[in-house]
């Protein structure tokens, strides 16, 4: 009988090359089940708090109705979850680790599965949001096809990411802080190989020009770009294309 795989193991070193395709979606699913039950503290501490504002501006620029049903993407323990619901809207959580599904404070309705194949039907719910995992997927235009086939027409969606502040000054800082100080807070407080990767991760990100672009080739429109405290977050919101 074959031992099963320790799945840090399955999470790239630091001198080796970033995965790409079904490794990298092993390699993330890996990542986010060993790092899941000390997830959200690390944010907290590593963020300042800064994610909670955040992930509130998030789901307020959605602006849609109560009762709206909205797919949070990459769900991980239900952050974005919970805010949804606080606005009134009803959330489904979507994440491939299943780690950090399981590692939920609070029970909300979520599922399993993969961002290039979500089990919805065609222009089923009302909205998306996507919290710091765009570079996560291993097909980002494949998710970005799947987000336009899932949201019904005037539908919305938000996905909150990384950035890089624009001042020079604060880049510099920004750089040291998130190559340096991050992994050795990740490595104090849950595992020191996945936040080691985790800053490199950021690569996978395409230019934010690309990433309007392939959203546009969906169909999507009022696209928009706002850079959030000073450039180190960044929330792109979008309308899922009406009918002619």
């Amino acid at each position: 009988m074959t031992a099963p795989t320790d799945p840090r193991s399955l999470i790239p070193r630091a001198d080796q090359p970033l995965p790409t395709g079904d490794e990298k979606t092993r390699s993330v699913q890996a990542m986010f089940d060993v790092i899941a039950p000390r997830y959200d503290l690390v944010n907290r501490i590593m963020t300042f708090r800064m994610d909670v504002g955040w992930r509130r501006r998030t789901v307020s620029s959605l602006g849609l109705p109560p009762g709206s049903v909205v797919v949070d993407l990459a769900c991980g323990t239900g952050d974005l979850s919970r805010d949804i619901a606080a606005r009134g809207l009803l959330p489904i959580g979507v994440d491939l680790s299943f780690g950090m599904l399981a590692a939920a404070p609070v029970p909300f309705a979520r599922v399993q599965g993969d961002g290039s194949k979500l089990p919805f039907p065609d222009s089923s719910v009302d909205g998306v949001t996507c919290g710091f995992a765009l570079r996560n997927f291993s097909d980002l235009n494949a998710t970005f096809a799947e987000l336009a086939r899932i949201v019904r027409p005037g539908g919305r969606i938000a996905l909150l990411d990384v950035s890089t502040p624009p001042n020079p000054l604060l880049k510099f800082g920004h750089g040291i802080y998130f190559g340096q100080v991050v992994p050795r807070i990740g490595a104090a407080l849950s595992d020191g190989a996945a936040y080691r990767y985790l800053p490199r991760s950021v690569a996978y990100l395409p230019e934010p020009a690309e990433m309007l672009a392939s959203l546009q080739d969906q169909g999507f429109t009022n696209l928009r770009r706002r850079l959030l405290t000073s450039g180190i977050s960044q929330l792109i919101t979008a309308t899922c294309g009406l009918p002619e």
